[in-house]
Formats: C-alpha cells, sequence, structure tokens
C-alpha cells in the first residue's frame, strides 16, 4: 500500500479524497494555485505545494507541474479526482515513465472510452445497446444536415470529448441543426481544444440512468447499482439518487451486466461508471463511460456501503476486488442536491464572491437518517470565478426514498449561505415538487417545470402560517418591548404582557396574530379568526441564520436573513420577506406614500466576471423577447444572454473577445 499520494485536483473532490486517505492512514499532498493558496483542501492535506497561476491551463492542468510536485514531496500515487486531468490518457503515461501510479484506470481503457465515438463503435462490438447515429466526425454544417435527414429528427449533437454537458445541442428542426453544430462545434473547442462532434438520434422524454463499476488488475469487475440523474439544466445534473424509482430487478441486472460487459472488454481496473439514456418503458441505451470517479459518487457509497475511493486506492495498489457481486445490496435510498453559487432567478448565472455565512446542517446519523456533505469551502472563503461555481454536495440517506426525501429538505432549509447567490431555495423548490417526489421524471424535468425560468416560490396554507409564527417571535426576540414602547407613544392601548398583537406581512399577504408567552422559549400563537391555540418553541438567538423550533411539537426548520428589515424567510421550498408590525405601524403603513424612484435606464448588464463570445444584434435591431442578444462564457460553459421583453438596441458597449466584470453594461436599449 502507499504511503502518500497527491491529489491532482481541488474543492470538495480533494477534501473527499483526503478524509479516505487519511483513514487508511496515507499521507497527503495537496497542490494550489494563486486562488486557492487558503483553500480547505490546503488546509486538511498533510503538504501543499504551490503550482502556479489561478487558471487551470496554467496549474491543475499543466502535467509536468502534477510530476514535478510529486517528486518533491515522495508522493507514490496521484489520484486525479473529476475533472481536470482525470480522463486524460497523456497524463497517465507520464506519470508511468516517471514512475509514479495512477488511481484511476489503464492508459487504454482511458482512450477507448474517453472519445465518444470511438466509445460507441467499441460498445457496438461489445454488444452493448446503442443509440442509432452516425459515429463518425462530422465535416460542417451541410454535412451536419444530411446526416440528421438520415437519421431522422430530433438529434443530439455532441461533443467527441465532451462531457458535463459542454458542446451538446439538441436539434428538433432541420433549420436548427446546422447552427447547433457550429455552436457545439466552439464549445468543445474552447473546453477540451478538440472541435470533433457526432450526431445520434435524441430519445425524447429520456431519463439518465448510470450504472457504477469497479475493477481490479485481476480480471474482477462488478458494478454497484444504478444512480438516476435525470434532473438536469442544459445538460449537467442538479439531483441525483440511488437507486433509481424507474428499475425493476431484472433491467437492473441487465443494464449492470452490460455495463460489466463493456468494463472487461477494454481491461478496466478501477471505479468508472457507464452512463445509460433510458426510455420511460425501461429500454435503454449506451450513451458514454466516464472512466473516473462521479461527481455523484456519496449516494452509491451510501446505499451500498462501499467506499469507492478506498476502493479506487486499493486497486491501484495492486490489490484484489474484496467484494463479489453477490455481496452488493441495496440499503436504503440516498439522494444528492448539488449546491452552487449561482443565481437561479437570473438564468442560473454563476457566482463568484466571499461565503459571508457558510453552516451547512450538521453531518451524522440518527434515527436511521444520515446526512452527508461534500465540500471544499468554509466561511470566511472565497468561490473562485476561475472554476466551477461548486459549493458543496448535500447527500441524504434513509430506509425509503420518501424519507431520503424529507431528510434532504429539512436538511436544506438548515443550510445557512449569506454572501454569494446560491441555488439552495431552487434545491429546496425541486425537492418538494410534486412530480419529482412521485419519481415521474425525465431530463426534460426542468426545463418542462420552469419554461420561464425559475422564480422564487411564495409561501401558502400552512407553509405561510408556519413562516409568520416563527417570524413573529424573531420579532420579539429581536427588539424585545421596544413595539410596546413604539406603541404607548402613539397613544395605543399598551397591551398586557401576556398578550402581544402582531401583524405579519408576509411577501403579499399579512396575517394579524396574538402572541402569548408561556416560558422564555414558548408561546401560544392565535391567529385573527382562528381558535386553533399553537404552541411554538424555540430557543432561536439573534446571531443565528437559521430559526430551529416545534410548533404544535413537529420539528420546523426555517432560513432567515435578518441583515435588513424585512428579514428574508425560506421554508419548504418556498421564499419570502417577513416585516413584524403592530396594529397600529400596519395602519399607518397602509397610507404611507409609495417610494417614487426614477427609473433605470434599460440596458443588458454582466452578472458576472465572463468573456464575450458573439453578439447577436446590431444597434438599430428591434429584438423581441426571447431573442438571443449575446452569447456569454463564464465558468467554462456558454450562455446566452436573451431580450426578457421587445426592445430596440440603441448601443452596444462591448465586442467579441471582451473580458466583462460583474456590472459592466454590455448594450442598452431605446
Amino acid at each position: 500500500m502507499f504511503s502518500k499520494i497527491l491529489i491532482a485536483n481541488r474543492g470538495e473532490i480533494a477534501c473527499r479524497i483526503i478524509k479516505t486517505a487519511r483513514r487508511m492512514g496515507i499521507a497527503t499532498v495537496a497542490v494550489y494555485s494563486d486562488a486557492d493558496r487558503h483553500a480547505l483542501h490546503v488546509q486538511m492535506a498533510d503538504e501543499a505545494v504551490h503550482i502556479g497561476p489561478a487558471p487551470a491551463v496554467e496549474s491543475y492542468l499543466v502535467v509536468d507541474k502534477i510530476i514535478d510536485a510529486c517528486l518533491k514531496t515522495g508522493a507514490q500515487a496521484v489520484h486525479p479526482g473529476y475533472g481536470f486531468l482525470s480522463e486524460r490518457a497523456s497524463f497517465v503515461k507520464a506519470l508511468s515513465q516517471a514512475g509514479i501510479v495512477f488511481i484511476g484506470p489503464n492508459e487504454n481503457a482511458i482512450e477507448v472510452m474517453g472519445d465518444k465515438i470511438a466509445s460507441k463503435k467499441f460498445a457496438n462490438l461489445a454488444k452493448v445497446s446503442t443509440i442509432p447515429g452516425y459515429l463518425g466526425v462530422i465535416n460542417d454544417g451541410d454535412h451536419a444536415v444530411q446526416v440528421a435527414q438520415e437519421i431522422g429528427l430530433p438529434v443530439m449533437i455532441k461533443a467527441s470529448a465532451g462531457g458535463g454537458g459542454k458542446g451538446m445541442r439538441i436539434a428538433r428542426a432541420i433549420g436548427e441543426v446546422a447552427q447547433g453544430f457550429e455552436r457545439a462545434r466552439s464549445e468543445a473547442a474552447a473546453s477540451f481544444g478538440d472541435d470533433r462532434v457526432f450526431i445520434e438520434k435524441f430519445i425524447e422524454n429520456p431519463r439518465h440512468i448510470e450504472i457504477q463499476v469497479l475493477g481490479d488488475k485481476h480480471d474482477n469487475v462488478v458494478y454497484l447499482v444504478e444512480r438516476e440523474c435525470s434532473i438536469q439544466r442544459r445538460n449537467q445534473k442538479v439531483l441525483e439518487e440511488a437507486p433509481s424509482a424507474l428499475l425493476d430487478d431484472n433491467t437492473r441486472r441487465e443494464m449492470g451486466e452490460q455495463a460489466v460487459a463493456l468494463a472487461r472488454a477494454v481491461n478496466y481496473d478501477s471505479a468508472g461508471t457507464v452512463e445509460f439514456v433510458c426510455g420511460q418503458d425501461k429500454s435503454f441505451y449506451f450513451l458514454e463511460m466516464n472512466t473516473r470517479l462521479q461527481v455523484e459518487h456519496p449516494v452509491t457509497e451510501l446505499i451500498t456501503g462501499v467506499d469507492l475511493v478506498e476502493q479506487m486506492i486499493r486497486v491501484a495498489a495492486g490489490e484484489t476486488l474484496s467484494i463479489q457481486q453477490d455481496d452488493i445490496k441495496i440499503n436504503g435510498w440516498a439522494v444528492e442536491s448539488r449546491v452552487y453559487a449561482e443565481d437561479p432567478a437570473n438564468n442560473f448565472m454563476p457566482a463568484a464572491g466571499r461565503l459571508r455565512t457558510y453552516r451547512p446542517p450538521a453531518e451524522g446519523n440518527a434515527n436511521g437518517i444520515t446526512v452527508r456533505n461534500d465540500t471544499g469551502v468554509y466561511e470566511g472563503g472565497e468561490i473562485a470565478r476561475f472554476y466551477d461555481p461548486m459549493i458543496a454536495k448535500l447527500v441524504t440517506h434513509a430506509p425509503t426514498r420518501a424519507q431520503a426525501i424529507h431528510a434532504q429538505c429539512e436538511a436544506l432549509d438548515a443550510f445557512a449561505l449569506e454572501g454569494i447567490a446560491n441555488n439552495l431555495s431552487f434545491l429546496s423548490a425541486l425537492m418538494h415538487h410534486p412530480r419529482w417526489q412521485s419519481g415521474a421524471l425525465s431530463t426534460n424535468f426542468i426545463a418542462e417545470e420552469y419554461p420561464n425560468g425559475y422564480k422564487p416560490v411564495a409561501p401558502q396554507g400552512d407553509t405561510a402560517r408556519r413562516m409568520a409564527m416563527a417570524a413573529a417571535i424573531m420579532e420579539c426576540g429581536i427588539h424585545p418591548g421596544e413595539q410596546e414602547a413604539n406603541a404607548a407613544a402613539a397613544n395605543e392601548p399598551a397591551p398586557s404582557p401576556s398578550a402581544l398583537s402582531r401583524v405579519v406581512r408576509l411577501g403579499d399577504e399579512a396575517f394579524s396574530l396574538t402572541l402569548t408567552p408561556v416560558s422564555p422559549d414558548t408561546w401560544q400563537i392565535q391567529f385573527d379568526g382562528d381558535p386553533t391555540v399553537h404552541t411554538v418553541a424555540s430557543c432561536w438567538k439573534t446571531d443565528e441564520p437559521v430559526w430551529r423550533g416545534t410548533i404544535n411539537e413537529q420539528a420546523v426548520v426555517i432560513g432567515v436573513d435578518i441583515g435588513q428589515e424585512p428579514y428574508l424567510l425560506s421554508h419548504a421550498g418556498t421564499q419570502a420577506t417577513a416585516l413584524v408590525l403592530t396594529p397600529t405601524e400596519n395602519a399607518l403603513l397602509a397610507v404611507m406614500p409609495a417610494v417614487n424612484e426614477e427609473q433605470e435606464k434599460r440596458c443588458l448588464v454582466c452578472p458576472m466576471s465572463a468573456l464575450v463570445v458573439s453578439i447577436a444584434v446590431k444597434v438599430g435591431d428591434q429584438v423581441s423577447a426571447g431573442s438571443p442578444l449575446c452569447i456569454l462564457e463564464a465558468m467554462k460553459m456558454e450562455v446566452s444572454m436573451d431580450a426578457e421583453e421587445d426592445v430596440v438596441i440603441s448601443r452596444i458597449e462591448v465586442k467579441p473577445g471582451d473580458q466583462l466584470a460583474s456590472g459592466d453594461i454590455i448594450m442598452e436599449f431605446a
């Protein structure tokens, strides 16, 4: 076994690998760029080596710097994590020539399976079910149109060297094929340095289900059941779960056996994933093989009890797999949410900046429920603009799918993030969505359920009443006695200390209620016109970004940002501002004049640091709502900035190739 390994990665996956290595008694070496000098993975590792400037092409992607770091520290092996150099066969070869072990599959397996065109040809030879398509390289837009007509619409145009949803376009009309081809090729060249694309039949209303495989260097291969990854946005996974609610035992076994057959055919000797696109009728077709550890591997670990990172290390050291196929059982259900620094209400634009508050839910196991949070950040740390904006992967495990989802809902409510845009509210809304909870999934889920983009959901019914009660108690804790003094100054009869009247303006709704203290931490609350008495208990303190308590003996968790009034509350997939007033203050508020603010000049503003890829309009153009205005590249993804309403272009401030900062004006509208 190795005594020291180097992790050629950063962020949450580097931290996750360090945890397993530490448990195995293996020393770790971290590498870091200028931007990651104070990163969590650097703090956690036994040693750390600086490898260059912030851009990945000058640090994390430079093979010679990784090898030099190994030689300098005496690291015997390298774990690549995912992304960066994890699927680069030339990296494996360079390590081997330097006498360093690669903790991953052999060079040939990476080379064959890493090329989507070659992998599909290989899968056909291995008798794995594949999607009809043209597996040769597409020469130009005209050739792409010809191929699409032969296959039949709709088609998927996909980068051969792609991954993570980059370099992919769907064409449902023949007129979309040439443009989709050019966009896919451009994105592929920028992301992977390889502009080859291929075309295949697109399966309507598909599900994305993948099989985890694990092989050693002694011809042993097993599959660790499946993961459902159908909830995606722009072909990038958002939620994952294991197992899948779609599959039965027979389909699971057939998919697993095909995945193992493919792995055996390439002498696969590490952890890897065979991805399938599945029809709602349980038909399945090979999509690609990822020759690395997947982002979503924790859900598999939780339902099987197998530490995949440990197995990768042991296999790389030459050990024989200690588990056989019959040893692998499904234990319960696991659900994972990817927490990102991005703004869901602004077309999910990536964000960068400092985490003023970062307090994830407590990890651990209680009453059969496990909460796990894989992360690479800390409170006060910074999300750099140079890399993927992932903050954490929040995972819950329970005996049943419903229990795992319920635990995830509570964990998301208890996740406190402030200082940077994030997608917690969106994840919570997804987790509470009836369609998700029913398991009626497809990769079109988000596009179908949020056709006009995501906007925070306003609370209703019992959810709104819970938030109103919590807000009233919070206000009494923040300003004890202050509102009674204000009421006296306004000649309002002072209420009895045992009965406080409040109006909670929650978003567009107003709730009138009476609070009666029972003890310092317990209240009885009645809504006007409702005889029901609610008992609410909480030990919440004003410096806590999460309100925890019980309402009628049921545990309730509500996110709260009290940085300014009105407070911002988040609960059960909803968001609302909360303003707590005395009846007199509420009456006065109703007659106060609205603030007459000067209308801001209409313009398109860059939401974060980004590169201008192209401009789709010119001065004087009349543009209809939904039409593209320009293409930006941010966090390695191309994003179309579209018109929100009908506009006329009066001025364009930028040109292709310009590097913009957050807040820069791109163009102005007449």
